[in-house]
């Protein structure tokens, strides 16, 4: 993912999670601020309603003390008379008063007058309350017939739910003991609710079932169109009568909403636009030039030519990072010029170097057999034979004296046969050894040209041939068992010179790591097989011994220029080192394994194989 896609996802969200944020915001505070609004209002409506139906409950109880305090009244209580009845009690009265019923009573508790009708008509009203002769037994405003207390309340009628108000009788000017109640009754009916809640600016209605006992006194009902407020009364003996019900239209929810949806949609538009302009001026000042610097680096990274430029002309970080940049590409390619003269001629000293080892360890052995014939050859008795071959031909030597030295010239004789043909064997070695040398200076001048000579060779000759090249010594210390692999992978066309320097290097390394593990003698086992790499055969040999091992942390150096484990008075490191320069040059490659130390270590080599094998 390039750092536009990852500024782009970021900034995307950036803005998505403030959109969300703001949109969360919105919706879970202030929505249900408005929905709280809504409930208040409800709740002032349903205020509303009680006040307006305890300003009945005051009118009716004024009218109340107003025809209790009336003197004709207080008369008409102690000596009822159809004269008042006639003149007062009409419908007319009644209709004034906006009362369904009247009702006066002694203290008795007795009904001395009672009247009800219907508004606004006027006709008799069939009221189960009025229709009484008396107050009910457990009527709970009977105590205050003596006391002279007013009351107000709700009361359930066969009509329907009542107010009434009651007030004491007195003698007109408000002294002197009561005689009794003048109750006044008002129907609650729709229209009246209607009233009501036309004077609260609410709808108002009633419940048609009485509230039960557990119920509560007011409760709160949400929907999507409506905020319901129940609230429960008591009638005038303390037992739930009736449930008034307000409806207050959401439209404060409805409305924020709407505000809240437009302001999210303007919200979303805004964020888009900003997201899209900031990405336009990103792009132009930072993404565009960075992306340019990048694909200009991965281009000279990937290729060759070192002398493009970006020549950026901005004058910020971006520009002075090109800038740099230009500078430093220009100092690689002049150092790379200066590279390339000096690895031109490092390149003959580091193949020489290698050569001249490999020389080194072909000379080796090369200087013992010379040194073994050079002590043969003065060990010889030849001047021993040259006195006995004189003294024999003096005519003066006695002949048992001749019989001896008869003797002598005839064992010296065979012991010189036996010293020259063993002169002649490492004379034939020194010759194949010289081969070699002559082989190596040859290899080193085709390397120049970068060629190698590909010959057909079958693996066991091979390792017989790198066998001779090694040391004696390396030889009498270390058992090379030729695997039947060898012989089952059949003729190779290979570059036999180089391999051959290659086995021989890792016999000397096998000999020595045996030699350092502490055995007078170890075993180095070769084997071989072709496998298919990179749609081509190539031959896979592998050298395993028993020697001291490798550690594991340097099974990548032990071919590096210079790396040994062995002492510094010795040119080991050039040999694995030049192994791998040389197997690389064939096109193939060399790595080591091992247990750990005192596990022994196996080297393998994989080379292709000539076209023409394949």
């Amino acid at each position: 993912m390039n750092i536009r896609v990852k500024v782009i996802s970021l900034l995307a969200l950036l803005f998505a999670a403030l959109i969300g944020i703001d949109i969360g915001v919105q919706r879970q505070i202030l929505l249900p601020s408005f929905a709280e609004l809504e409930r208040d209002d409800a709740k002032v409506s349903m205020k509303r309603i009680e006040y307006a139906l305890d300003l009945s409950l005051d009118t009716l109880a004024l009218a109340a003390a107003d025809w209790g305090n009336w003197e004709d009244a207080y008369r008409y209580v102690q000596a009822p008379n159809r004269e008042f009845v006639r003149a007062n009690l009409t419908p007319s009265a009644l209709k004034q008063l906006q009362v369904n019923a009247l009702i006066i009573v002694d203290l008795k508790g007795d009904f001395v007058l009672s009247s009800a009708e219907t508004l606004p008509t006027g006709a008799p009203l069939d009221l189960d309350f009025v229709a009484r002769k008396a107050l009910p037994a457990d009527f709970p405003w009977r105590r205050n017939l003596a006391s002279g207390k007013s009351a107000r309340g709700l009361i359930r009628t066969n009509q329907g739910i009542m107010m009434i108000a009651a007030a004491p009788v007195l003698n007109g000017s408000g002294a002197g003991a009561p005689l009794g109640f003048v109750i006044m009754g008002q129907l609650l009916d729709r229209a009246h609710l209607r009233a009501r809640g036309a004077h609260a600016q609410a709808a108002l209605s009633m419940l048609p079932e009485p509230p039960s006992e557990a119920a509560a006194t007011e409760s709160v009902t949400e929907t999507d169109r409506v905020t319901r407020i129940e609230r429960s009364f008591r009638d005038v003996y303390g037992k739930p009568l009736l449930t008034l019900r307000v409806d207050v239209p959401r439209r404060i929810t409805a409305q924020g909403r709407t505000a809240v949806t437009y302001a999210s949609a303007y919200l979303v538009g805004a964020a888009v636009a900003a997201l899209l302009a900031l990405l336009i001026v990103l792009n132009r000042v930072v993404l565009g030039p960075l992306a340019r610097v990048t694909r200009h680096a991965v281009a000279v990274g990937e290729g060759s030519d070192l002398s493009a430029r970006l020549n950026l002309g901005s004058r910020d970080e971006i520009g002075r990072l090109a800038q740099e940049f230009d500078g430093m590409v220009a100092r690689v390619e002049q150092s790379r010029h200066q590279l390339v003269d000096q690895s031109f001629h490092a390149g003959f000293a580091e193949l020489a170097k290698g050569v001249l080892h490999n020389l080194g360890n072909a000379m080796t052995p090369l200087a013992v057999r010379v040194s073994k014939l050079d002590d043969r050859l003065r060990a010889a008795p030849v001047d021993d034979l040259i006195r006995a071959a004189a003294e024999l031909e003096d005519s003066h030597t006695q002949s048992e004296r001749s019989r001896d030295l008869k003797t002598f010239m005839h064992l010296g004789s065979r012991e010189m046969s036996g010293c020259i043909q063993e002169s002649r064997h490492d004379l034939e070695v020194i010759r194949r050894q010289a081969t070699l040398v002559q082989s190596a200076l040859s290899e080193l001048m085709q390397s120049t040209r970068n060629e190698h000579v590909i010959e057909t060779v079958r693996l066991p000759e091979l390792v017989s041939q790198s066998l001779e090249i090694v040391p004696d010594a390396c030889k009498q210390r270390l058992v090379v068992d030729a695997d039947d692999s060898l012989r089952r992978v059949g003729a190779v066309c290979v570059a036999r010179t180089v391999l051959r320097l290659v086995l021989q290097n890792l016999i000397i390394n096998a000999a020595d790591a045996v030699r350092d593990a502490g055995r007078e003698r170890g075993t180095l086992r070769v084997g071989a097989e072709i496998v298919r790499e990179n749609e081509r055969r190539q031959l896979h040999l592998h050298c395993a011994d028993n020697g001291v091992g490798i550690a594991r942390s340097d099974l990548e150096r032990v071919f590096d220029k210079g790396y040994s484990t062995k002492s510094k008075d010795t040119n080991y490191g050039i040999g694995l080192h030049w192994c791998a320069n040389a197997i690389a040059a064939l096109g193939g490659r060399i790595w080591a394994a091992s247990e750990g130390p005192g596990l022994g270590a196996s080297l393998h080599l994989i080379v292709p194989l000539a076209a023409r094998d394949t």
